[in-house]
């Protein structure tokens, strides 16, 4: 049966057994695992329908996906092995270890508080996205004059137009009882229970309060003080509002908690939602709500103050932090901010900044889809192209970011650059605003108050960034030599599967999936440019012959990634078998992939399925790109730990290019020393 994205992802993770709990963002699959120590990450980077891996403290570890993330999380539920997940260990069993070691527990514990945010938010991400492209349509044509200032004090519009205004108004009123309803269920809480709480406050009969005899306005009458039985309740506007929901949620996690624990199970459903609201609603409308309210207002006008004191400062800190925030999900409660900003102010001031980044984001990623065209890398001009189609029309910078940013550290310098200068340009012109929670896309340019201003500074970061990566590469000189080999890998399979024979050999191939098989075939593919060469081939490796078809695994054995033979080694160090050039260098060590001067092009792999040890037991001396002499060491290995793994130490060695030569013969049987004949190479 031919593989599948899902099923990978759930096989190179360490299977459906060390999946404690599964979600997805908007780009992201987040797992919770029982063991995140056994995950080799360039292995789930391998898998073509995988951006990028994030590891995470307390066992928890994302899969960069894109776009189709939420087709590849259905997929994963579906699988037959996910149906028993969160059985025996629990997520509160596991996340327990986790603090009981310390520091590390306390990483898990911020990581759950921004996870709890992201939770709240992600599944109405596409309900924002779609209602700030009504509020985008509704400025551009007042910004034409068809109509008049939607948004002003006092106007009125026609109804066809009002009729459209309201198509945006439905998810940013009501978005605490969205918020509620997430934040309660991440929590913990009965979901409806939250949102039924969150409602009361939302009532026109609660905000007709505020008319009551004796009420006193208060902060500039967008607040008044009620007297309820002698207590005082602050009656205000709670649309739009997020903390308010976020910190009712919370209580109401714990509460629940509480309850279920004094309360007998039988009786259960009846009590615990009872009593929850009898307790949470007076708590929310008389403390946490004004808390969340005004709490939430005093963090607006604290960020407002900078920006009132130097909009330039405010314009280039925000755009130059975020792409630090966004990996590490700062970015979140600005986000909240952000609403906040434009149910209490009317207008935002931190998105225009925050486009500089994106659109900076954008162009690097543009950058490195023009290098990858140019150098026929087709998995790089995949990712680039789904990373920037996300980000331009979406303002989604997750796929670059994970993605392509993250991975070649070189990006990042260039990106910055970029941010600095869209955030000069904003600064100098006075910063922007927006009446509109909007993703910082092309769709949403018509949003901001001042068009050319923001429409220059965007395209300005973008270009910039767009510029640097592609006059000085993303690529390390090491990255360089992979992708190299990569692109003659490509190359050569494509050539390879027009046949019926090569198709049926490339298919357990690709079934594999594994980071070892990749390493191979970068050998298997890689040109040579000499056509013709006769030559004897040392061990790399002191040990027993192993003819190739006692090699125990099918993939060598068959000869699919090369002709030789395997080496049972007696010694622990690994050495070059002729003077070359480093292709592949896996930083595991279990493989290295050779072109030596003669023109054979070899892979050398330590042990059979070693990938999984994930580097545990290697000490690579080496690194692609390098020049090699014979004799030098490419890595010692620890038989003792490979052993008490479970693994077999018979190494292959192996021609990856024999179609260049006439045959590929062993050279030796039994007992062979470091430099011993080993392979001969004959000439067509």
């Amino acid at each position: 049966m031919a593989s599948t994205p899902a099923g990978d992802i759930i096989q190179s993770i360490g299977g459906a057994g060390n999946v404690v709990a599964l979600t997805h963002c908007a780009t992201r699959l987040r797992f919770t695992l029982k063991d995140a120590s056994v995950i080799d990450q360039a292995e789930v980077e391998a898998i073509p329908a995988v951006l990028g891996a994030v590891p995470q403290s307390g066992d928890r570890f994302q899969v960069v996906i894109g776009g189709a993330v939420e087709t590849v999380y259905n997929e994963i539920l579906a699988l037959p092995s996910m149906k028993n997940v969160g059985s025996g260990e629990s997520a509160d069993d596991i996340k327990a270890a986790a603090r009981a070691k310390g520091p590390r527990g306390k990483f898990a514990g911020l990581d759950t508080f921004f996870e709890v945010l992201s939770d709240s938010f992600r599944p109405i991400l596409g309900a924002l996205l779609g209602a700030s492209l009504f509020i985008t349509f509704m400025a551009l044509m007042a910004t034409l004059g068809v109509i008049p200032a939607w948004n002003a004090p006092g106007v009125t519009l026609e109804p066809g137009w009002a009729f459209i205004n309201l198509m945006w108004q439905g998810v940013f009123v009501f978005l605490p009882l969205m918020v509620a309803y997430n934040a309660s269920k991440r929590l913990g809480a009965d979901p409806w229970v939250g949102f039924g709480i969150m409602a009361v406050v939302m009532l026109p009969g609660f905000s007709a309060l505020a008319a009551s005899d004796g009420a006193q306005t208060v902060f500039d009458g967008k607040a008044a003080i009620v007297s309820i039985f002698g207590l005082p309740l602050t009656v205000t506007d709670y649309s739009s509002q997020v903390f308010p929901p976020l910190l009712m949620a919370a209580a109401l996690g714990l509460l629940t908690k509480g309850l279920k624990k004094i309360i007998p199970a039988s009786v259960q459903l009846i009590f615990v939602p009872f009593l929850s609201m009898l307790v949470m609603i007076p708590v929310t409308a008389f403390l946490i709500g004004p808390i969340g309210v005004f709490g939430g207002a005093a963090i607006g006008e604290f960020l407002k103050s900078i920006n009132d004191f130097s909009p330039l400062i405010f314009a280039i800190v925000i755009p130059l932090a975020y792409p630090f925030m966004v990996p590490l999900g700062l970015h979140w409660p600005l986000n909240a901010v952000m609403l906040l900003n434009i149910q209490s102010l009317g207008y935002d001031f931190i998105q225009g900044p925050m486009g500089a980044w994106n659109f900076a984001c954008f162009g690097a990623t543009a950058g490195v889809l023009v290098l990858a065209i140019r150098a026929k890398n087709s998995q790089m001009k995949q990712t680039a192209t789904g990373a920037l189609a996300a980000g331009l029309l979406g303002g989604i910078s997750e796929p670059s970011l994970y993605g392509i940013h993250l991975r070649f550290k070189r990006i990042y310098p260039r990106m910055l650059v970029g941010c600095l200068v869209g955030g000069v340009i904003i600064g100098l012109g006075g910063g922007v605003t927006t009446n509109a929670f909007v993703f910082t896309s092309l769709l949403t340019i018509p949003a901001f108050n001042n068009i050319p201003l923001y429409a220059v500074a965007v395209a300005a970061s973008f270009f910039t960034a767009m510029i640097l990566v592609i006059l000085s590469g993303y690529l390390s000189p090491e990255q360089k030599a992979e992708a190299a080999a990569q692109l003659a890998a490509d190359t050569a399979a494509e050539n390879a599967t027009s046949t019926p024979v090569a198709a049926a050999v490339a298919a357990p191939v690709a079934a594999a999936g594994t980071s070892a098989v990749a390493a191979e075939l970068a050998g298997a593919g890689t040109a040579t440019l000499v056509a013709t060469v006769l030559a004897t081939i040392g061990s790399p490796v002191a040990g027993i012959v192993v003819p190739l078809a006692d090699v125990p695994d099918p993939v060598f054995s068959k000869g699919i990634v090369g002709l030789g033979v395997g080496v049972d080694p007696t010694e622990d160090t690994v050495y070059a078998p002729a003077a070359g050039k480093v292709l592949v260098a896996q930083p595991t060590g279990h493989a290295f992939g050779l072109r030596l001067d003669s023109g054979v092009e070899m892979l050398i792999h330590v042990g059979i399925d070693t990938v999984n040890l994930a580097g545990k037991g290697f000490d690579v001396k080496v690194k692609a790109g390098d020049r090699v002499d014979e004799g030098t060491a490419l890595v010692t290995f620890d038989r003792a730990i490979i052993e008490a793994a479970g693994y077999s130490l018979v190494t292959p060695v192996l021609v990856t290019n024999p179609k260049k030569f006439g045959s590929i013969d062993p050279a030796a049987s039994g007992q062979v020393s470091v430099g011993s004949p080993l392979i001969t190479v004959t000439a067509k």
